[in-house]
């Protein structure tokens, strides 16, 4: 497994190869990160994932310097699961002046339910997207890149990021990959204590009910979705979360269901903070 740091060194790397198979990660990896790297892999011709905590999209309250940071892990893990190159850039081979040209997203998917709570977040997520785009595909006619369903919207605004500019670049989503007991796999759950470890399934729990519910409603569901939303984000309440929200919306474009949606089209997602730590998750209807 081959490490670079630098953009040059990167593209040397990947000189002699046609079609990247491109992970982006921000490390302390599980196995979601390492399901997306065996998802990629056969359709390219080399395996390539990068490492870097970006800066841009963490507001200024939360947990970026906090972040955790496990990188001979994340190195072991990566080149087990079959990884030919690592791009780990530093903070000043990604961004050697100011970043004052930024990438931001149709307002109408980016400032809704993650935007909404996180102010900025996604134009600093389609920003080193693609940054990281025109390093590892430079070159190349033609690749692939893998994110997760677990990053629901993320994995929106980058499949129309792609879309709108043209990129030569295939977008695989990958299943969102739970433990045992039904948690969605994340770095921040490390966070979490013994005790709120077994809470968080309560998250998971509420979105399934929150489908089973909508998907009873039917044609009803429009003009009852928003109480029926509060009453799952109450009963989180109840226990001692604080959510952000618990919402039904169209899987196309995340924008509320009409009558006429058939509910195959439907995804149910959610945010909310279990003491300190903030989880998301979401299920496909």
């Amino acid at each position: 497994m081959h490490i670079v740091r630098t953009l040059p060194e990167l593209r040397a790397a990947l000189s002699a190869f046609e079609k990247p198979a491109f992970v982006p990660t921000m490390g302390n990896l599980h196995d979601g990160h390492l399901a997306l790297l065996k998802l990629a892999k056969p359709e390219g011709d080399v395996a390539v994932a990068s490492i870097f905590v970006n800066r841009l999209q963490f507001l200024p309250h939360e947990d970026f310097d906090s972040y955790p940071r496990t990188w001979e892990a994340d190195c072991a893990k990566l080149e087990a699961a079959g990884c030919d190159v690592v791009f780990a850039p530093r903070e000043a081979d990604l961004y050697p002046e100011p970043q004052t040209f930024k990438v931001h997203p149709d307002p109408r998917m980016a400032d809704i339910l993650e935007g909404q709570f996180r102010p900025g977040f996604f134009v600093g997520v389609a920003t080193v997207v693609m940054k990281l785009f025109q390093a590892v595909f430079a070159g190349h006619a033609q690749g692939v890149a893998a994110f997760g369903k677990k990053d629901y919207q993320q994995l929106m605004v980058i499949r129309q990021l792609v879309r709108q500019f043209a990129l030569p670049i295939e977008i695989l989503a990958g299943e969102t990959q739970r433990t045992a007991e039904g948690l969605a796999m994340s770095s921040r759950n490390g966070y979490l204590s013994e005790a709120e470890r077994a809470e968080a399934l309560q998250l998971s729990l509420a979105l399934r009910g929150l489908a089973q519910s909508a998907l009873s409603l039917g044609q009803a569901l429009p003009e009852k979705r928003e109480a029926l939303e509060q009453s799952f984000m109450s009963l989180l309440q109840d226990r001692g979360w604080k959510p952000d929200y618990l919402t039904v919306r169209r899987r196309v474009d995340l924008q509320a269901p009409t009558a006429q949606e058939p509910a195959q089209s439907l995804v149910v997602l959610g945010a909310a903070k279990l003491g300190g730590t903030r989880l998301i998750d979401n299920f496909e209807i």
